[in-house]
């Protein structure tokens, strides 16, 4: 802003907030020093949803504090970083093998969204449409998005889940389907070491390799339950 835009910024100002108005021509030229001197290289208002009277008059509305040009400038500076924040470089026009010519026209596109000269180049997710043909047919052909080969080789990461795995294709019940009464562990979590201390409380906290007994016949109970639903 150049001091003609300041003098009408601040007359603006003074309209929404009589006390930052200065009637003395000796302080009103003081005050168009300091606001100049913060704000000399903040626009007045752009293209693109920067306007200094917003706010100002969004200050006024929600601060009982007059307000200061540091106010003012602190809320460019994070609409400035907002829109380089949405932005993506896009593709320069100039020669890549020309790193200086490239570099510039990166830095000029970026300059002109800090400024508001332009809107941000932003780059949206893909929100619509379903998958590639190609890959349907595929997850059809394999049966799911591991392949059997893959799989195989992860079991051994992956001892619970592929032990409940193998029980769901041999129809065997799942003891971690649901709950263990001896060790209170949830459903979908194996089981716990659980030792009973000289006080009565539960010692240990180390996680079995198989489930309680008890948590299997539950889960035979279960599954046998289910068919007969069925």
């Amino acid at each position: 802003m150049d001091r003609r835009e300041i003098a009408g910024l601040l007359a603006y100002m003074g309209r929404l907030d009589p006390r930052t108005m200065r009637t003395d021509k000796n302080e009103l030229r003081d005050q168009v020093d300091q606001w100049h001197e913060l704000l000399g290289d903040v626009p007045l208002a752009t293209d693109y949803g920067w306007d200094a009277r917003d706010a100002i008059r969004a200050h006024v509305v929600a601060s009982p504090y007059p307000i200061l040009p540091v106010d003012v400038a602190r809320k460019w500076t994070k609409h400035s970083a907002d829109r380089l924040a949405r932005h993506t470089d896009p593709t320069p026009a100039a020669d890549p093998d020309d790193v200086l010519a490239w570099r510039a026209e990166l830095l000029g596109t970026r300059h002109a969204v800090a400024q508001g000269q332009r809107p941000p180049n932003e780059q949206r997710a893909i929100t619509s449409g379903g998958p590639d043909p190609k890959v349907e047919a595929r997850l059809r052909a394999i049966g799911s998005v591991i392949p059997p080969a893959v799989r195989a080789d992860l079991s051994r990461f992956r001892p619970t889940r592929a032990a409940r795995e193998a029980a769901a294709v041999e129809g065997r019940p799942d003891p971690l389907a649901v709950r263990c009464e001896w060790c209170h562990a949830p459903a979908g979590e194996p089981c716990h070491t659980r030792r009973i201390g000289l006080d009565g409380g539960a010692r240990g906290n180390a996680r079995r390799a198989t489930p309680h007994p008890s948590r299997l016949d539950l889960a035979a109970a279960a599954l046998h339950s289910q068919e007969s639903a069925a």
